[in-house]
């Protein structure tokens, strides 16, 4: 099945273990003892033991004007997700020069007519040689090197149009183009996780995790991209990484319990442990 019938699968089983699922960004999470409180933007606030951060990463932008407002417009950030949107269209545009890149052109030829893979550098160094091998069997795939957008054609009625690149192409400056995916990385989203003052890798920015994904503050765990639990950014690693930290958090729950019921226990007359 595909991604969304796949997500409406887990809503289900949410909505039937009477799992509520709370739809607004975290603000901020602040500590109290043992027990942490989320601040949603909405102004919900959650009471939690454990918390497991599953945030991902953060598409890398060109930060060019019009490119917020055309997003979903002409402009994505997944081609996987938004390539079989461009079938028999006349051209689309890749820009970056890693393998999501490469990957994404070759996708994305399967259903336009013509793909430009824009890159800034003169040579594709970092994509995995198989990938190279295919991206130039691909004939309908051109590659512009040592070339930038500089700017983003079209209008708030349309949508993206075209772009303006620093170095002519076929002796032309302007490319018209239906569809513009920007795969030039993604960076870890460290804003939670420098709040709690997490231990972010040095080497990598992401979240430091052992291998129970415990986080440097008990409590606190992470799974998928954000972490440097493994190199293999897949959906399936990530998968697995949030249910060791579905039983770690679980683990951490149960002892900080028990440790409520100790203190009660041993409370003297009249003094609470709650």
């Amino acid at each position: 099945m595909d991604g969304f019938d796949l997500m409406m699968k887990f809503k289900e089983q949410c909505d039937n273990l009477k799992t509520p699922i709370v739809s607004s960004n975290l603000k901020t999470v602040e500590k109290n003892g043992d027990v942490y409180r989320a601040v949603l933007e909405d102004g919900i606030e959650i009471d939690a033991i454990s918390i497991i951060l599953a945030v991902g990463r953060e598409r890398r932008k060109l930060s060019l004007p019009k490119e917020e407002e055309w997003t979903g417009n002409g402009v994505s950030y997944c081609c996987t997700c938004d390539a079989p949107l461009y079938r028999n269209k006349k051209a689309a545009a890749v820009v970056g020069g890693g393998n999501a890149a490469v990957e994404g052109a070759v996708l994305l030829a399967k259903y336009a007519e013509t793909v430009y893979l824009i890159y800034r550098r003169d040579e594709l160094t970092r994509p995995e040689p198989i990938l190279l091998k295919v991206l130039h069997q691909t004939d309908n795939v051109k590659v512009l090197y040592s070339t930038e957008i500089t700017e983003l054609l079209g209008s708030d009625e349309s949508g993206l149009t075209g772009i303006r690149v620093n170095k002519s192409w076929e002796g032309q400056d302007e490319l018209t183009i239906d569809g513009l995916f920007v795969e030039a990385g993604a960076d870890p989203r460290l804003d939670i996780p420098n709040q709690l003052g997490l231990e972010i890798n040095p080497n990598t920015g992401e979240v430091h995790v052992d291998k129970g994904l415990n986080t440097s503050v008990a409590g606190i765990y992470a799974a998928g991209d954000l972490t440097d639990g493994t190199e293999l950014k897949q959906t399936i690693t990530a998968a697995s990484q949030g249910a060791i930290a579905a039983l770690s958090a679980y683990q951490h729950i149960m002892e900080v319990k028990s440790g409520w019921q100790d203190a009660k226990s041993s409370a003297p007359a009249g003094v609470s442990g709650d």
